[in-house]
């Protein structure tokens, strides 16, 4: 068990707390917790909630609730020597911050999440005004110039009224709305999937300099964690939560962005849309929002505005969306080049080593992943057409 005495907490995590090294046993232990389990936990969240970040850590071993002997076999894989002292060095080296529940810069919106808020978050940035009204708007990646053109009016109007945009920085709409809010000198504020100090995607990183430098760029997983499919779809709730409004701006039939809106239904935030053509593919998701969800039609940022004053009924579950479980996890664990053990499977993953091999078991008889003859596993490789490639 890692020790959590306040000598060691407060030496741990130095430099990372600003002049605050109150609570810093609290601080540490909640940054273990973010090293060992995935975002989203639901069975870390309550056991941190009942019982306390430091408490819940020693409790782990000695539980005899059938839920956490569960989740502990999750948990191992990663706890290896020296894994939290290398995020917390990580932390200090791109000089980013250690945020947990009950201080000032925490985003209480997030709480709204219950037991599924993050333990901790990371932060690169300045402290952002808590009370200020957020909108997270949010697209496709393959955006069109129509969408950019709407998604930036909308942001830099939003960001003048004095409003904060949130998104997740990806390539499409998400960049346009951040670049959009920061010309127009509002506050714009970025949720990544992997590390603070993974600027991604790489393209971004000038932006996500520039977002840090006047509003502040969150993560919920330590420095050094690579941005999986898994944490994409994990990280969309922390957009949801921390907006007091979601407006997707243009998606496609399945787009990831419609996560975000799943999210939001689940939260009870205001939910909106941006008609397209409709001829347009690109807006078909935006469409259903509309039609089949009765979210508000979004032509200009009053209509947003006015979404801040009203409530409306709840937003969508985006039905049809995949859903954030244990197998896209395991296949996000994978390579299609490179076979890996099913104990280096388990630890990428955060699955207990029993479920990952029987989820192992079930992709191969589904044709999804390879057993090698040395016993690693690998995905199989598709060709542009979805066939199978053997090389």
């Amino acid at each position: 068990m890692i020790p959590i005495d306040a000598a060691t907490a407060t030496v741990a995590v130095r430099g990372l707390r600003g002049d605050d090294q109150t609570r810093a046993q609290d601080a540490y232990a909640r940054a273990v917790w973010s090293v060992l389990v995935e975002p989203g936990d639901g069975v870390a969240g309550a056991l941190v909630a009942e019982h306390g970040a430091i408490e819940a850590l020693r409790r782990i071993d000695d539980s005899e609730d059938p839920e956490v002997r569960r989740a502990r076999a999750r948990w191992a894989p990663r706890g290896q020597p020296g894994a939290v002292e290398a995020a917390l060095d990580a932390a200090r080296r791109c000089r980013a911050s250690l945020v947990v529940p009950g201080d000032a810069a925490w985003p209480t919106r997030l709480d709204d999440l219950g037991a599924h808020a993050p333990l901790a978050l990371w932060r690169r940035g300045a402290v952002t005004d808590a009370e200020r009204p957020a909108v997270a708007l949010v697209g496709a990646r393959a955006s069109t110039a129509y969408g950019e053109g709407v998604a930036v009016d909308l942001a830099a109007d939003l960001a003048a009224a004095g409003v904060a945009v949130v998104s997740g920085a990806a390539y499409g709409i998400d960049g346009a709305c951040h670049r959009a809010a920061l010309s127009a000198g509002g506050a714009t504020v970025a949720f990544l999937a992997g590390g603070v100090d993974r600027p991604y995607p790489r393209g971004h990183e000038a932006l996500l300099s520039q977002i840090a430098a006047t509003g502040a760029v969150w993560s919920e997983t330590p420095c050094g964690a690579a941005p999986t499919k898994w944490r994409f779809l994990t990280r969309n709730r922390l957009i949801a939560a921390m907006a007091d409004a979601v407006v997707v701006v243009e998606a496609g039939w399945r787009s990831g962005s419609l996560n975000t809106a799943a999210h939001a239904a689940t939260l009870g935030r205001p939910l909106g849309a941006v008609p397209g053509p409709v001829t347009s593919a690109a807006s078909a998701g935006c469409h259903r929002i509309l039609r089949e969800y009765d979210g508000v039609c979004v032509t200009s940022a009053a209509d947003v505005l006015e979404m801040l004053g009203a409530g409306g009924p709840p937003p969508p579950a985006a039905a049809g969306q995949a859903r954030t479980d244990a197998t896209t996890r395991l296949l996000d664990a994978l390579s299609s080049r490179t076979g890996r053990s099913p104990d280096e499977v388990a630890r990428r993953s955060g699955l207990a080593p029993d479920e990952a091999a029987i989820l192992l078991g079930f992709a191969e008889l589904e044709g999804r992943v390879l057993r090698e003859d040395d016993g690693t596993w690998r995905t199989i490789a598709r060709d542009a057409a979805g066939g199978r490639r053997t090389g």
